[in-house]
């Protein structure tokens, strides 16, 4: 039986993944994620882009909203590498643009916009929904585990090993978890997340925490009106676009909660949109994006 790393050790290995080393002024690379197995995810590339954004940012100013395009599916393993161009830099806010490359092949494109601090018209907008707390829902792993126990044998090896990895942020998700539904249901999903053990005081690093958590549950929202999973081999899918607002600071050590909907898919394209709120109710960050979803051809259809 494989020991399992402490929340500690998780953490720090996911604040080493998301701290990406600066090659020159304005080229950084990033590190692989331990262990990875096949594709990139894309959580990790949108994260240590900003990372590099944030990192070439006039002191005093923060990161507010990133638009990111994934060009190119990037493979574990090999060095990624990031190239940011410093298009603007203005009294109060400033443009970053980043270009991440693999094997010299551009895999995404990702804009980023910063902004000095200052005192504003103020409201929000958005009622917090009213979801079970975090302290009464199973951690998604422990669901992960019971189920693999009860169909592990039909589940090839490298998927399981991929839904048994241990992860650096806890997730709990007050809805049916869309890869065991398939019975189609409204497009809409609610879960809460945090990293498992404290993060740095660092809110850059937090910033990034959560982009990379904005890109776990977003595309199979729009999966839920068809009672289809990537899981059970049904769906085709990948993110083609992945826009983020910050609206106020936030940490990503203490619980968040990931409102999710679909409004629309067709096309082979499914949108999706989310809300995140701090434990206060306050509405922290907006998220949206398309992805490419198709329903997978049987080898056996014409």
């Amino acid at each position: 039986m494989t020991d399992t790393p402490n929340p500690e050790k998780l953490v720090a290995g996911l604040v080493r993944l998301l701290t990406v080393q600066q090659q020159s002024e304005d080229q950084f690379s990033g590190p692989q994620q331990p262990g990875g197995m096949g594709r990139v995810f894309g959580g990790q590339v949108i994260a240590q882009a900003l990372q590099s954004a944030q990192a070439t940012a006039p002191e005093g100013f923060a990161a507010h909203s990133l638009h990111a395009y994934f060009l190119r599916g990037g493979e574990e393993g090999v060095d990624l590498d990031y190239e940011t161009a410093r298009d603007f830099t203005g009294r109060s806010f400033a443009n970053r643009r980043v270009v991440v490359s693999q094997n010299g092949q551009p895999i995404l494109n990702l804009t980023a916009s910063f902004q000095r601090a200052e005192d504003g018209l103020t409201h929000d907008e958005y009622t917090m929904p009213d979801v079970p707390p975090p302290e009464d829902l199973k951690p998604d792993m422990e669901i992960r585990r019971e189920v693999i126990e009860k169909i592990g044998e039909r589940m090839p090896e490298a998927q399981r090993k991929i839904m048994l990895r241990p992860r650096p942020i806890d997730t709990r998700t007050s809805d049916k978890l869309h890869w065991m539904n398939s019975e189609p249901r409204a497009p809409s999903a609610h879960s809460w997340f945090r990293a498992v053990a404290p993060l740095p005081d660092d809110p850059a690093m937090h910033r990034a925490v959560i982009a990379y958590a904005s890109d776990f549950t977003l595309l199979g929202t729009s999966a839920l009106p068809h009672g289809l999973s990537w899981m059970r081999g049904e769906l085709v899918g990948a993110s083609l676009d992945h826009t983020i607002w910050f609206h106020r600071e936030a940490r990503a050590d203490e619980w968040l909660l990931y409102a999710t909907d679909s409004p629309w898919s067709g096309s082979g394209r499914g949108f999706n949109r989310g809300r995140i709120f701090n434990h206060a109710g306050e509405l922290v960050a907006s998220v949206a994006q398309e992805g490419m979803i198709r329903r997978r051809k049987s080898k056996h259809s014409g």
